[in-house]
């Protein structure tokens, strides 16, 4: 059944304009965005087929070009087009924490981490650098690693908070597994982030763990 056979209250589009984007399904969603389908294969039951396939929503976005091409009716040019709506969502949701803002509240900052980390396949350390008055001076990701760990060194940690002329930062990671728990080894390298940045009087405010659903604050929940 393609989209026109449906009821005129049950397709996507129309389903969007009169009740808003948060009603759709994310097939529905999806099938906004592919428009079309394939050969034989309506744009509805293909939307479904892909979430199905790759697992979820979130991990269709974090798909590589290769992963992304293989499917039957996908290519460069779909994966071009998703690649800048999730850039043009990035950006949007970047927008209150543009450098030189303070920091004002932890839910601001972690749905800004959860934006940046949370389609990443393996695991990535980043960076928030602050200055004095809780600032924003810059993001970064510093480490990259695999689906279950990624090396971080403190040196360069330091160093990065040194050229920046940080005063404070925030620390953050996360887990492809998608939960959001610390580990030992999160809250004993923060212990020696603590350390390390602490020689060069520089503060460490949190460190965040970005999991599929939820953001754990080592600072809120005590352990840093």
């Amino acid at each position: 059944m393609s989209i026109k056979d449906l009821p005129v209250e049950e397709r996507p589009r129309e389903k969007l304009l009169n009740h808003g984007a948060t009603t759709l399904s994310d097939a529905e969603l999806l099938a906004i965005f592919l428009r079309t389908g394939s050969a034989g294969k309506p744009v509805m039951t293909l939307a479904r087929e892909l979430i199905e396939q790759f697992g979820s929503l979130r991990a269709l976005a974090g798909a590589s070009a290769t992963q992304f091409c293989r499917t039957q009716g996908l290519g460069t040019a779909k994966f071009a087009q998703l690649q800048a709506a999730l850039e043009m969502s990035l950006r949007v949701l970047d927008s209150p924490l543009q450098s030189g803002e303070a920091l004002t509240s932890p839910d601001a900052t972690r749905r800004y981490l959860k934006t940046k980390l949370i389609t990443r396949p393996h695991e990535v350390f980043a960076c928030l650098f602050l200055d004095t008055r809780h600032r924003i001076i810059r993001y970064e990701e510093l480490f990259s690693g695999t689906i279950d760990g990624a090396a971080v060194y403190p040196r360069e940690v330091v160093r990065r908070a040194l050229d920046h002329n940080a005063a404070a930062v925030i620390l953050a990671h996360n887990h492809p597994s998608g939960v959001a728990e610390p580990s030992d080894a999160d809250i004993n390298l923060t212990e020696r982030l603590k350390s390390a940045l602490g020689l060069v009087d520089v503060r460490v405010l949190d460190h965040m763990i970005v999991g599929h659903g939820e953001v754990t604050s080592l600072a809120e929940t005590g352990r840093i």
